[in-house]
């Protein structure tokens, strides 16, 4: 049989990623943290003692491949479905089933849902019940974060288990496998891959073994034989059957809020290098620039504020470049906004000012206006009732200042505003402080 005879045959009708699977836990490469020897989840699965439980973390990583080990050890009858094409009925459906199988047959049911982020509320509400009565053991996968995704009632009664992205040793693991392996794998062929091309197989498919073992196949059935019969995989051969890495990385998801708030974090803890990283990311993964800009606006002020005001006019540049310019040039002014606020002096001043003064005005008694600040010209009654009458005009006044009350009387003496040391406020402070001077020589009236 020669490699086309092969890939006609009914066993390469299968993905690779798909016969490769682990049958097995000592086949399960990786998790090693949540399925290692002595692992509370090995000695359960060991013990067939399940109980509801969610997987989640990236694709590509074995949560439906744990699931299926789960199912071929279990003595419980096993149900997989997903929840993209299923619905309340099928629930309704699977947990009637369920219920009469542990009545008749004192058998229990593992159901296992792919993809359960995907249930609404609703659908979620409806296994409610039968996880909490013991009629079906849940085993739930997602992508996402089960803490914004899953109910919290039906959190509280399953336990989380984090499956994390696989080293890159467990992909070369994986790849050499699928080499070797003559019942499932290319262990009956000639293949010869070169060191270099295997290190960019892992290196691209960035954890994700699914990734990995699909490039892997396409290199080899799209290879022809040499003159000496041999499939020879190059470097060049495995880029062009893994062109770019995959990015972890969904708009609606949690690769989204992990990401933008890697990059936050990164500007406000002034590490430039750390910024235009996560930046790229959400750039090469098609984030709306939009929504970066308006992102690097916020911090502008948040996290720069008054240190340096001139970085809220760049973020506001790049916010216009987004707009006129459009992709992918804008990206050159978003890194130069993220790096200005990266590399400027840090203060939250006025985030503390605007939150204190809210916190007063929604919690402590409403000030009036003081007479004197109050509009005289509105259909001429404010000046007939005197209001006005006193206010001092600044620019009348020694270096365009003049100490008076501009507070209500309940408030007299209030502070919002506390520069920082860092800085343009260094300027401001010293300014206050000669006005405060002002006041104390010519108490406000």
């Amino acid at each position: 049989m020669d490699l086309f005879d092969y890939s006609n045959s009914k066993k390469i009708a299968t993905p690779l990623a798909d016969r490769m699977r682990p049958r097995t836990l000592d086949e399960f490469i990786g998790q090693s943290h949540i399925v290692g020897e002595g692992r509370l989840l090995r000695r359960a699965i060991l013990a067939d003692h399940l109980t509801p439980m969610i997987f989640f973390g990236p694709p590509g990583t074995g949560k439906t491949t744990l699931a299926k080990i789960i199912a071929g050890t279990t003595s419980a009858f096993f149900q997989q479905i997903n929840a993209v094409t299923s619905g309340v009925q099928d629930i309704r459906r699977i947990t009637s089933e369920a219920k009469e199988r542990l009545s008749f047959e004192e058998k229990r049911t593992v159901v296992f849902i792919d993809e359960i982020h995907r249930f609404n509320k609703s659908q979620q509400d409806a296994l409610l019940p039968f996880v909490e009565d013991g009629t079906i053991i849940l085993i739930g996968a997602t992508t996402e974060s089960p803490l914004f995704e899953i109910n919290a009632a039906l959190l509280s009664r399953s336990r989380l288990f984090r499956f994390e992205p696989l080293s890159d040793d467990d992909i070369k693991h994986v790849l050499q496998q699928a080499l070797q392996d003559k019942e499932r794998g290319y262990g009956n062929y000639p293949i010869r891959i070169e060191e270099d091309a295997l290190d960019h197989l892992v290196n691209v498919a960035n954890g994700d073994a699914r990734t990995a073992l699909s490039a892997l196949e396409l290199a080899v059935l799209t290879t022809p034989p040499d003159k000496n019969g041999d499939i020879h995989i190059t470097l060049e051969v495995a880029e062009e059957s893994i062109q770019e890495r995959v990015l972890q990385y969904d708009k609606n998801g949690d690769n989204h809020y992990d990401t933008i708030s890697a990059f936050i974090k990164s500007m406000r803890g002034s590490d430039p290098d750390a910024t235009m990283y996560w930046l790229a990311k959400m750039i090469a993964a098609g984030e709306d620039p939009r929504f970066i800009a308006r992102r690097i606006y916020v911090h502008a002020a948040e996290d720069v504020g008054m240190a340096d005001p001139n970085a809220l006019l760049i973020a506001q540049a790049a916010a216009y470049a987004v707009e006129y310019v459009g992709m992918p040039e804008a990206r050159i002014p978003l890194a130069e906004a993220a790096l200005y606020i990266a590399t400027a002096p840090k203060s939250n001043s006025v985030v503390m000012a605007i939150d204190q003064a809210l916190k007063t005005v929604r919690e402590e008694r409403t000030g009036e206006v003081p007479i004197h600040l109050r509009d005289a010209h509105h259909k001429g009654a404010g000046k007939r009732l005197g209001h006005g009458v006193d206010y001092k005009y600044p620019h009348d006044f020694q270096d365009g200042y003049v100490p008076q009350a501009y507070l209500p009387k309940t408030l007299e003496g209030r502070k919002f505003y506390a520069p920082s040391p860092r800085g343009y406020e260094k300027t401001v402070q010293k300014r206050l402080d000669y006005w405060q001077m002002r006041r104390n020589e010519t108490p406000e009236k």
